[in-house]
């Protein structure tokens, strides 16, 4: 049997959906306002088309927010980014996805006051390249056991709200990884949490012996030793 490279549509059908608006898909999860996202992919003998953001959509479907800087990063294989996230009054949300290889992605609430406070959300987010179909059809049963996905593990997107802290690790050889936020980069509000508090309950997927780290991220807090500057 083939491995499942995602479900697609004719591009014929393009203008179609276009005139329905309705290019992407919103999966909740177990957080409210944590949202999973499935673009509509359309494919033909050349190859495929999506749409990778529509702010028209994205007001209808999630909410009037404005993205005003993009970001792009590289990570092999055992990197661990996180858990970020930047002080009031310069908090961010943001939309992540990964173009090549795979990653895992997390969101952890650390609103104070939130019924869901420390508790987090995960995402397996892939590229649409030979090793990023591969992991997604591996571990995207086990991932998203929880969540009624539309189409398939390939190619998703995350949207993580102001007052969460977010990370990901690399799960494949290399992985390109882009992201939106909806407020500049401002490295006075920097904040972050441990990546590797285990009272978080994260199953990151890497061997503790492969894990790579930056400095900073070795420095951050553990959860119960962390002030949050988010209440609700």
């Amino acid at each position: 049997m083939p491995a499942n490279t995602g479900t697609s549509e004719p591009l014929a059908d393009y203008r179609t959906v276009r005139h329905l608006n309705k290019f992407m898909e919103i999966v909740k999860t177990a957080i409210d306002g944590v949202l999973i996202i499935e673009p509509k992919v359309f494919t033909d003998a050349r190859g495929y088309f999506f749409e990778s953001f529509s702010q028209r959509e994205f007001d209808e479907k999630v909410g009037p927010i404005r993205f005003v800087q993009d970001n792009e990063s590289k990570s092999s294989y055992g990197v661990m980014r996180g858990l970020h996230f930047q002080r009031p009054s310069f908090t961010q949300s943001k939309l992540v996805r990964c173009v090549k290889g795979a990653v895992l992605d997390v969101a952890v609430d650390i609103r104070k006051g939130s019924p869901t406070y420390g508790q987090h959300v995960e995402c397996l987010l892939t590229g649409r390249d030979d090793e990023g179909i591969r992991i997604a059809n591996e571990l995207g049963s086990t991932v998203f056991s929880d969540f009624s996905l539309q189409t398939s593990a390939i190619g998703l997107q995350f949207f993580i709200p102001k007052g969460f802290a977010h990370g990901f690790a690399v799960l494949s050889e290399t992985a390109v990884f882009q992201y939106k936020c909806d407020e500049f980069y401002h490295p006075e509000a920097d904040g972050g949490i441990s990546i590797l508090d285990d009272s978080l309950g994260i199953d990151w997927r890497i061997p503790t012996e492969h894990v790579i780290l930056s400095e900073k991220d070795t420095k951050h807090p553990l959860l119960k030793d962390f002030e949050s500057p988010f209440r609700i």
